[in-house]
């Protein structure tokens, strides 16, 4: 029985890392820092694109649809919040 101690420390030093690694994780990918990343690559791709398809704005068309994004996730996390709500209730 002595013999188990070490081997389930490690195992719980095992399990608070993984969820370190979870929580880290689950926090990028709510970060206002990945949003901006995410808008700045989806804006520079679609610039690139519409240079190539010979549009006359790219710069300022590209816009439409990086905002597009901003709105859907700052939509998407208040519908998750109350996702969560309503089915936590029942």
């Amino acid at each position: 029985m002595e013999q188990d101690i070490p081997l389930i420390l490690h195992k719980l030093e095992e399990i608070k890392a993984r969820n370190k690694r979870v929580e880290a994780a689950k926090a990028w990918e709510t970060s206002f820092t990945r949003r901006i990343l995410v808008a700045f690559l989806t804006y520079a791709i679609v610039v690139i694109f519409m240079t190539m398809a010979d549009f006359t704005k790219p710069f300022l068309e590209a816009l439409i649809p990086t905002a597009a994004y901003l709105i859907s996730v700052s939509s998407v996390t208040f519908a998750k919040k109350w996702w969560i709500k309503k089915y936590t209730k029942g």
